[in-house]
């Protein structure tokens, strides 16, 4: 056998081990050839708010740029949406599956349909509470508790000093959701070392703008005093604020609100003194996972959490930030 022919044989050879140790074991559309373009499945949770269209905008954007296949999917917000569209991912034998979970509970089932697939799962912006943390590589996004916990923090220094009781009415996310759960219990975390801050109603208003304003209305006649909203998200602050000035009162002054996410809307809200704090919650996570993606596809190591960075605003810090906000 001559030198050439061999070297031929032998790289021949190493690119159809390369391509084995590629596919995973088997699975994803790196079976179909050298040269494929990477595919990711996306299931978003909905469009229930404008931070949310931001993200998805982000994702997708960042695909495009990435010269990655995107198939996406909208759950509007169904938990069993969103196992069907990961189910149908896997049946596509995509690359990787990416989404961001409605709820944190009842992924085992389908993840280990992905697992068993050698499809890895990266979540991103909210977690599962899996006991397995072999059903997923990474876990992409904020620090809800310390969202809750920076909110409430801002609080106890507002009222420094202050007798008498602070009120505080707590508009929720969606029942279940991550982000929900931690946001509520870093703010509790926070106020629970002065007995002045008291929860006296608390209830989902599903991350809307228009649920957030129906709960609100719903506050505002049972309650007899509320010093405070804390709202688990902008978009229900917002609607919120409707309320508050439909019934004659002043949001911002009569009623201080703190809310969480930092897009344009309640930035603009902030600079007429409407909203007195806001946390950021970032949602311009494309391009962190599209990197990700690669190097999960690639079996690199990555960290099984990656935080994003994000800070707080005052309204003035708001004023100053609304003509380059991106969201």
């Amino acid at each position: 056998m001559s030198k050439r022919v061999a070297s031929v044989l032998v790289s021949g050879a190493m690119v159809a081990v390369l391509a084995a140790c590629g596919s995973g074991g088997g699975g994803g559309s790196a079976d179909k050839g050298a040269g494929h373009k990477l595919v990711v499945g996306f299931s978003q949770v909905g469009a229930e708010s404008g931070w949310r269209t931001a993200n998805t905008k982000s994702i997708q954007e960042a695909a495009k740029k990435a010269g990655v296949e995107l198939k996406f999917s909208d759950a509007q917000q169904k938990q069993e949406n969103q196992i069907k569209a990961i189910r149908s991912f896997i049946q596509q034998k995509v690359d990787v599956i990416a989404f961001s979970p409605v709820v944190e509970s009842g992924w085992d089932t389908v993840l280990k349909e992905a697992k068993d697939a050698h499809i890895p799962v990266i979540l991103t912006d909210r977690a599962v509470d899996s006991k397995d943390e072999s059903l997923y590589a990474s876990f992409l996004g904020s620090d809800f508790v310390e969202e809750g916990k920076k909110a409430g923090d801002w609080l106890v220094k507002e009222y420094a000093g202050s007798g008498g009781d602070v009120n505080i009415v707590q508009l929720e996310g969606t029942t279940g959701s991550a982000p929900a759960n931690d946001r509520k219990s870093g703010f509790a975390d926070a106020t629970k070392g002065d007995p002045k801050f008291k929860v006296v109603a608390s209830q989902t208003g599903d991350f809307t703008r228009a649920k957030g304003k129906e709960v609100m209305q719903a506050f505002l006649k049972s309650q007899s005093k509320i010093d405070v909203l804390y709202a688990h998200n902008d978009d229900m602050a917002l609607g919120a604020i409707q309320a508050i000035e439909e019934a004659g009162r002043k949001p911002g002054t009569d009623i201080k609100i703190v809310s969480v996410d930092g897009v344009k809307d309640a930035f603009t809200a902030m600079t007429q003194g409407k909203i007195n704090y806001d946390v950021e919650c970032n949602p311009l996570l494309g391009d962190q996972l599209m990197d990700l993606v690669k190097k999960v596809k690639a079996g690199e190591q990555v960290p099984r959490r990656i935080k994003t960075e994000e800070g707080t605003f005052t309204p003035e810090q708001a004023a100053a930030a609304l003509p380059t906000r991106q969201y």
